[in-house]
Protein backbone atom coordinates (compact mmCIF):
# COMPACT_ATOMS: atom_id res chain seq x y z
CA UNK A 1 0.00 0.00 0.00
CA UNK A 2 3.00 2.37 0.00
CA UNK A 3 2.32 4.21 -3.65
CA UNK A 4 4.95 6.45 -4.57
CA UNK A 5 2.41 9.33 -3.72
CA UNK A 6 2.26 8.46 0.02
CA UNK A 7 5.86 7.94 -0.38
CA UNK A 8 6.63 11.76 -1.84
CA UNK A 9 4.20 12.79 0.57
CA UNK A 10 6.03 11.43 3.69
CA UNK A 11 9.17 12.41 2.00
CA UNK A 12 7.96 16.20 1.35
CA UNK A 13 6.64 16.50 4.91
CA UNK A 14 10.25 15.01 6.61
CA UNK A 15 11.75 17.93 4.30
CA UNK A 16 10.08 20.58 5.58
CA UNK A 17 10.45 19.59 8.96
CA UNK A 18 14.16 18.98 8.96
CA UNK A 19 13.99 22.40 7.02
CA UNK A 20 12.10 24.08 9.27
CA UNK A 21 14.33 22.86 12.38
CA UNK A 22 17.51 24.20 10.84
CA UNK A 23 15.83 27.34 10.13
CA UNK A 24 14.78 28.07 13.24
CA UNK A 25 18.53 26.67 14.83
CA UNK A 26 19.75 29.39 12.45
CA UNK A 27 17.50 31.84 13.60
CA UNK A 28 18.25 31.47 17.15
CA UNK A 29 22.24 31.01 16.92
CA UNK A 30 21.88 34.30 15.13
CA UNK A 31 19.89 36.17 17.54
CA UNK A 32 22.29 34.52 20.09
CA UNK A 33 25.40 35.72 18.42
CA UNK A 34 23.53 39.45 17.86
CA UNK A 35 23.18 39.24 21.73
CA UNK A 36 26.80 38.27 22.49
CA UNK A 37 28.17 41.32 19.91
CA UNK A 38 25.86 43.90 21.18
CA UNK A 39 27.24 43.07 25.01
CA UNK A 40 31.06 43.05 23.61
CA UNK A 41 30.50 46.58 21.91
CA UNK A 42 28.60 47.97 24.72
CA UNK A 43 31.72 46.35 27.13
CA UNK A 44 34.47 47.70 24.87
CA UNK A 45 32.51 51.15 24.91
CA UNK A 46 32.48 51.44 28.90
CA UNK A 47 36.07 50.29 28.96
CA UNK A 48 36.62 53.14 26.28
CA UNK A 49 34.38 55.65 28.15
CA UNK A 50 36.59 54.82 31.17
CA UNK A 51 40.07 55.17 29.84
CA UNK A 52 39.06 58.40 28.88
CA UNK A 53 38.10 59.72 31.96
CA UNK A 54 41.18 57.87 34.01
CA UNK A 55 43.20 60.19 31.02
CA UNK A 56 41.48 63.21 31.40
CA UNK A 57 41.02 63.20 35.47
CA UNK A 58 45.34 62.69 35.04
CA UNK A 59 45.99 65.46 32.83
CA UNK A 60 43.37 67.45 34.90
CA UNK A 61 45.61 66.56 38.35
CA UNK A 62 48.61 67.48 36.62
CA UNK A 63 47.35 70.74 35.54
CA UNK A 64 46.06 71.20 38.78
CA UNK A 65 42.39 71.68 37.67
CA UNK A 66 41.04 69.24 39.97
CA UNK A 67 38.56 67.43 37.72
CA UNK A 68 36.36 64.89 39.08
CA UNK A 69 33.82 62.67 37.14
CA UNK A 70 30.61 62.75 40.00
CA UNK A 71 28.70 59.11 38.53
CA UNK A 72 31.38 57.16 36.64
CA UNK A 73 31.11 54.13 39.18
CA UNK A 74 27.25 54.32 38.54
CA UNK A 75 27.41 54.48 35.27
CA UNK A 76 29.87 51.47 34.51
CA UNK A 77 27.94 49.57 36.67
CA UNK A 78 24.54 50.11 34.63
CA UNK A 79 26.66 49.30 31.41
CA UNK A 80 27.35 45.96 32.99
CA UNK A 81 23.94 45.29 34.21
CA UNK A 82 22.58 46.21 30.54
CA UNK A 83 25.19 43.83 29.33
CA UNK A 84 24.34 40.94 31.33
CA UNK A 85 20.69 41.16 31.07
CA UNK A 86 21.49 41.07 26.89
CA UNK A 87 23.39 37.81 27.51
CA UNK A 88 20.16 36.61 29.88
CA UNK A 89 17.84 37.48 26.74
CA UNK A 90 20.11 35.55 24.40
CA UNK A 91 20.00 32.46 26.67
CA UNK A 92 16.41 32.28 26.94
CA UNK A 93 15.66 32.83 23.42
CA UNK A 94 17.93 29.49 23.28
CA UNK A 95 16.02 27.67 25.50
CA UNK A 96 12.81 28.39 24.45
CA UNK A 97 14.32 27.09 20.97
CA UNK A 98 15.60 24.22 21.98
CA UNK A 99 12.25 23.62 24.87
CA UNK A 100 9.88 24.16 21.66
CA UNK A 101 11.78 21.56 19.56
CA UNK A 102 11.63 18.93 22.68
CA UNK A 103 7.68 19.54 22.35
CA UNK A 104 7.56 19.31 19.02
CA UNK A 105 9.73 15.91 18.91
CA UNK A 106 8.57 14.46 21.87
Amino acid sequence: MTTPLVQAFFVGRAVAEILSERLEHTVTDGLSQLGKLDAELREQMRSFTDEVMVRAQSASNAAGAGFTSPGTSAQSASVDTQAMIDDLRAEIATLRTELQRHRVSG
